[in-house]
């Protein structure tokens, strides 16, 4: 039973890391897949912010020398209203809220872009009628439309009906998405006179970098120019901690197979103990027992590693069909990756399990390698190995570790050595359980039951046999308890926040994430006009570039009279405007952390083709 207690804790450990691997691996080759494949043979791309920039740049772009095709690009995330036609099954309560439509020069993107109409050169032209859209594979299944049904999008407070004039084959566009053609775009999605992306692809020998500094001259606030490449990189960067996190919890399971492989071994060398002194005996030598001892983690780890392996790939199969590869929390919102089976990766979790095995077993090994044949012999000599697990100072020193690794900053925007800590702090706290069992089984009463007299006597002589026993349980539960700490601080602290910052009776908002769908101050004076409403509150929200290397931020405006910034969850010190100030803005902790201001310190927020300056007023506990 500890053997197979070993295997399962290896295999679930292998499993659970493998299986993430592979939804993070499909999620983030189908956004560089997406990238790519609207970005085709381009070197550069101009990106802007949801307001995007004049289309006069892209002539000034364009005109470059050096440059050997511009290509321009309209790109927003538009709400969808949803459609009609014969074809259509999805119900309107499943669809999804909002969709990605790109306006491209369809006649200009044959030089960019040939992937896009490789299967059906014909839809090209189809493009240049008025009000029409081609889907991708993946919108047409989500929202249940074919060639001749309508879309239905919402720009301000009204509808716009587009006719579907065909389905892209699913390589060619990713995602749930819909192209076409530029001025369409502009005009129907009340952006004319804008664009946000310009693809470009270079002359042969042009110098990249002395190109991208010119382009990057010419570019207003909020937009910028990099390499498609970067582009590709960056589509993965605001998932990047969600899967960070997510490898670590799998660690954290393997972490957990290691000690009950630790602990299974360990008690089997314990009592298997005068086996192997008989065989030092009769000739065996030391590293001939080490061997042995590690042969049988061997086999313990071998076995679970090609279970967790082909219980990952089913679990991993099986989470993308039914929660989509970021387990439902919207990461990866529109994409439809498939699971694809890579045998290097799958060898390297393979010898992970092995190894995490080995090292399990390695101490009981050496012990039973180093320990005297002749006491080995000796009945009662099997508690002699538990001593040396029964020392204070390992303990102390790993708890000391782990404190001054939490000094430490991240690395690469990792928090690396936070993890360590977390690492330390739990095995120096294993390491000590013989001290406390010591001292728990000493406070316990005595009995006159002999039977339960002896076995405290057992545990009291013998505290490193009870952190043996109980290591990978210790382990497990102190993880699981933390979990469920975290969590409930997080649900705890998000109620109050909520308490805090949505007081009011009703809320209404336009679609999810759609960049399309406006409320115009016509209708907010209809509403604050209606007798039954004491007080109505608007807000605006946007996405911002505050700095190259970094994600983009959202900016929040909203109605905030006078003095009524209190009433939201601040920390931290405030500062207060003085005369000569520009406006106040308020940041969460977050941009504090990477953008590294502070309150009074003034900061470039880049809005309507200019950096506008505000002023930070403080900090509030919003993410």
């Amino acid at each position: 039973m500890r053997a197979l207690l070993s295997v399962v804790g290896i295999a679930l450990g292998v499993a659970l890391g493998f299986g993430v691997h592979l939804m993070n691996r499909a999620a983030v080759d189908e956004l560089a897949a997406a990238v790519r494949a609207l970005s085709g043979d381009a070197d550069l791309e101009v990106r802007g912010g949801r307001s995007g920039f004049d289309e006069a740049l892209y002539q000034k772009i364009a005109r470059l020398q050096g440059v050997a095709v511009a290509s321009p690009g309209l790109e927003l995330q538009a709400g969808l209203a949803g459609g009609a036609g014969p074809t259509q099954q999805t119900p309107v309560a499943s669809l999804p809220s909002s969709i990605r439509v790109l306006g491209i020069d369809a006649l200009r993107s044959a030089q960019l872009q040939p992937a896009l109409f490789a299967a059906d050169p014909a839809l090209r032209y189809a493009l240049l009628e008025p009000d029409t859209v081609l889907l991708s594979a993946g919108a047409a299944q989500a929202i249940g439309l074919g060639t001749g049904d309508q879309l239905v999008l919402v720009v301000g407070l009204e509808r716009v009906r587009l006719r579907v004039a065909g389905i892209l084959a699913s390589s060619a566009l990713r995602g749930v998405a819909v192209l076409t053609d530029i001025a369409t775009a502009q005009w129907r999605l009340d952006r004319l006179g804008n664009l946000n992306r310009i693809d470009l692809r270079l002359v042969p020998g042009a110098r990249r970098e002395a190109l991208q500094a010119r382009i990057a001259a010419l570019l207003p606030p909020g937009v910028r120019v990099r390499p498609v490449q970067a582009a590709a990189e960056a589509s993965a960067g605001p998932s990047r901690a969600y899967r960070v996190n997510l490898n670590v919890l799998a660690l954290v399971a393997l972490f957990t197979g290691g000690f009950l492989v630790f602990s299974a071994q360990a008690l089997e060398v314990a009592r298997r103990r005068g086996e192997h002194a008989l065989l030092r005996v009769l000739g065996l030598e030391r590293r001939g027992i080490v061997r042995l001892v590690l042969a049988e983690a061997t086999a313990i780890g071998v076995l679970g590693s090609v279970l967790g392996i082909a219980l990952g790939t089913l679990l991993a199969g099986f989470a993308i069909r039914s929660f989509g590869a970021d387990l439902g929390a919207g990461m990866f919102r529109g994409l439809t990756p498939s699971i694809e089976f890579p045998p290097g990766i799958a060898l390297l979790y393979a010898l992970v399990g092995v190894a995490i095995a080995l090292i399990g077993a390695l101490l009981p090994a050496l012990d039973a390698a180093r320990h005297p044949p002749a006491r080995a012999l000796k009945a009662g000599d099997e508690q002699a190995m538990f001593t040396s697990v029964a020392r204070v100072w390992p303990g102390v020193g790993l708890l000391a570790l782990g404190a001054a690794l939490t000094r430490f900053g991240p690395v690469g925007g990792v928090p690396l050595f936070g993890y360590l800590a977390i690492a330390c702090l739990l095995v120096g706290s294993i390491a000590l359980m013989p001290r406390a069992a010591q001292l728990a089984f000493a406070l316990l009463p005595r009995t006159r039951d002999p039977v339960l007299t002896l076995a405290l006597n057992q545990l009291r002589g013998a505290p490193g046999q009870a952190m043996v026993s109980l290591a990978a349980i210790v382990a497990s539960f102190a993880l699981m308890a933390a979990m469920a700490i975290m969590v409930a601080s997080f649900r705890d602290s998000v109620d109050r926040w909520l308490e805090a910052v949505l007081p009011a009776d009703l809320y209404f908002r336009t679609t999810h994430a759609g960049e399309t769908a406006f409320l115009e101050p016509a209708f907010e004076a209809q509403v604050r006009a209606l007798p039954q409403i004491a007080r109505a509150e608007f807000l605006r929200s946007a996405r911002v570039s505050l700095a190259a290397d970094r994600p983009e931020v959202s900016l929040l405006a909203r109605d905030l009279p006078e003095g009524e910034m209190r009433r939201y969850p601040l920390v931290g010190e405030t500062y207060r405007p003085q005369a000569g100030d520009p406006p106040p803005v308020w940041i969460s902790e977050a941009i504090a952390d990477l953008h590294g201001v502070a309150p009074g310190a003034r900061l470039g927020i880049p809005l309507g083709g200019r950096n506008r300056a505000f002023v930070v007023a403080g900090g509030t506990t919003w993410r």
